[in-house]
């Protein structure tokens, strides 16, 4: 029988039916005057997820790595000196694509399971007098890891240093499914992508952008930049249209995402989150499982990585769940590959779907031998 996969990667996430119908269009003219009616409002409507106080949202055609790179060009220049941290496969590849674009990086490398490292974050800016530091760079949630770190917490060493750095945050596996208050904890430059939070396929990169950055930008020095430049954007955005071929049925969908949001309530998707995300947690620990997440400071709610036992290969895990239960769990990453399986649990989302794929976990377990009583782990997420 031809079923519905059923999808639990932490991305890209189920797409609701109205999103998918909002897409479902003919090709339109991006240049008529009619087009303004759609994009001026959703630029408006995407800060409101971001709770910006000032500043602006880019949308590239393109994945969350686009909007990292354009963050970076926009606003620094080759050889500026940045704080990073790295704890997992997302925050190792933003800092490495900083230093292969000429950022002399700080790095703090930390454990796999933990986050952002606040005192050290806080030792190293008191200590930067000279404020050599011009950008701090903080992984809201490592996607690989399932860690979200305290985002708040890095603007108060930021504060209590007295440094005028700017805050950079990659959200793009918490924005629109974890708080995001750009504006009470002074980020410049968030990080997000359609394909997690906003429920839509892969293929825009969502940047905001505070006041701060917008005036950095302005500086002379910064890197060379075209698809990414942010003064092209600007000239046609205000506008209401872009200085390229957008993607057009995607924002059409992001459109009717934002209006989903709205309807729900940013306060109630984070309380959903949060529901759905203990649930999975309870499972784990019936199974007699642990988290990747070495505390509870750093569960994430947005996805779940799970060590298998000794002697399990999360891979075989995978197989089994996709070939026998039609079931995609998210893989381990780089270290973690063969050491841990994913559930993505954010986006859209309910009770009756997690509830599905601990199921699928459940018996994907057994069959690999791994030594669990079936409807532990779902018993548990329904108390």
């Amino acid at each position: 029988m031809t079923v519905t996969p059923h999808l639990f990667i932490p991305g890209p996430t189920n797409v609701p039916d109205k999103v998918r119908m909002a897409m479902n269009l003919p090709m339109e003219d991006m240049r008529s005057g009619e087009f303004p009616k759609l994009t001026l409002p959703v630029f408006e409507d995407l800060k409101k997820v971001f709770k910006m106080k000032d500043g602006r949202v880019f949308i590239f055609p393109s994945s969350g790595t686009g909007a990292w790179e354009s963050a970076i060009e926009n606003t620094l220049a080759p050889g500026d000196k940045v704080l990073m941290s790295r704890f997992g496969q997302f925050s190792l590849l933003w800092v490495d694509m900083a230093e292969r674009l000429g950022l002399k990086v700080e790095l703090c490398d930390e454990e796999w399971g933990t986050g952002v490292p606040l005192e050290k974050y806080a030792d190293i800016l008191a200590k930067d007098k000279n404020h050599e530091i011009k950008a701090v760079f903080a992984t809201h949630n490592e996607t690989a890891t399932g860690v979200t770190s305290d985002i708040a917490g890095v603007r108060k060493a930021l504060d209590a240093a007295k440094h005028p750095a700017l805050l950079f945050v990659d959200s793009v596996s918490g924005a629109g499914s974890l708080d995001m208050r750009m504006g009470e904890w002074g980020v410049d430059c968030c990080v997000s992508g359609s394909q997690k939070g906003f429920m839509l396929p892969t293929g825009l990169g969502i940047l905001a952008v505070s006041q701060k950055a917008l005036d950095a930008q302005k500086q002379a020095g910064r890197m060379n930049r075209c698809f990414l430049a942010w003064e092209d954007h600007i000239k046609t955005n205000d506008l209401g249209y872009f200085p390229y071929t957008p993607a057009t049925q995607l924002i059409r969908g992001l459109r009717t995402s934002l209006d989903l949001i709205f309807e729900e309530g940013l306060e109630n998707i984070f309380a959903r989150h949060t529901r759905l995300a203990n649930g999975v947690r309870a499972a784990v620990d019936a199974w007699g499982l642990k988290l990747c997440a070495k505390d509870k400071k750093w569960h994430s709610d947005t996805v779940s990585a799970i060590y298998v036992p000794e002697g399990i290969d999360a891979n075989n895990v995978l197989k089994t769940a996709y070939y026998r239960y039609n079931t995609s769990l998210g893989t381990g990453l780089n270290k973690l590959n063969g050491k841990v399986f994913r559930i993505g649990h954010l986006g859209a989302l309910d009770e009756f779907m997690v509830g599905g794929v601990l199921f699928a976990v459940e018996m994907t377990l057994k069959d690999c031998g791994v030594n669990i009583k079936l409807g532990s782990g779902t018993g548990a997420a329904a108390e």
